[in-house]
């Protein structure tokens, strides 16, 4: 089960609610608004627009090689999609990374060069660099960067992004539960923010079609 957190996105005085999970649960580290979107709500797009980007996470994590990785300086430039999830998750984890996969298979060679997506565990307990490194290529796609590390790190790289992530907990039945939020937020080639925020129902098809004006910086 994913427990996401509850992104509450405001601007010009409407709010929508983002990346629910199901059981409707909700981490406690989620706190204040995620950002403003640059416009009114259209339901015909899976892409929230924000007003003001996030800058991107200031995070060094290994990767699943077990060699050091600094987010920022291996994303810079280039169109960059992040996500924070767990190998364990039954649902939303594997089909965020699955839809992606999807996606990213039909743009052209050079683009999916271009494109980075990194999965960054909210688990890190059991999501070791070999854990990783397996269920990557087979939920997503063998291009896809997994990243582990400090949970505490990884946390403050959530919530500056408007993630919140809480302490994997072990459930009554012995089942290990990582509440997060769901959200996949896209950060530009050319100013390397993240501009663009996915909640868990983006579909492939949707990703499909956003990924070349993504690759290029533009709004989809």
């Amino acid at each position: 089960m994913i427990a996401a957190a509850v992104a509450i996105v405001a601007a010009l005085g409407i709010t929508a609610a983002v990346g629910l999970g199901d059981g409707d649960k909700k981490p406690g580290t989620t706190s204040g608004p995620v950002a403003e979107v640059s416009g009114g709500s259209d339901s015909d797009k899976a892409a929230t627009v924000l007003d003001r980007p996030f800058a991107k996470p200031d995070l060094v994590l290994t990767d699943t090689q077990g060699k050091k990785y600094d987010l920022r300086a291996a994303t810079k430039g280039k169109p960059t999609l992040v996500y924070f999830g767990y190998t364990h998750c039954p649902d939303v984890c594997p089909l965020t990374m699955s839809n992606i996969a999807i996606a990213r298979k039909q743009l052209p060679k050079a683009d999916q060069d271009k494109l980075q997506v990194v999965f960054v565990t909210t688990d890190p307990e059991r999501d070791t660099a070999a854990e990783l490194g397996k269920w990557l290529p087979a939920a997503g796609d063998p291009s896809f960067i997994g990243l582990t590390g400090d949970f505490k790190t990884i946390q403050a790289g959530a919530r500056s992004i408007g993630i919140g992530i809480d302490p994997a907990k072990k459930e009554k039945d012995g089942s290990v539960v990582s509440m997060h939020g769901a959200q996949v937020i896209a950060f530009s080639p050319t100013t390397d923010q993240g501009y663009v925020l996915y909640g868990e129902s983006t579909s492939a098809d949707d990703y499909a079609k956003d990924l070349p004006k993504l690759i290029k910086g533009e709004n989809p």
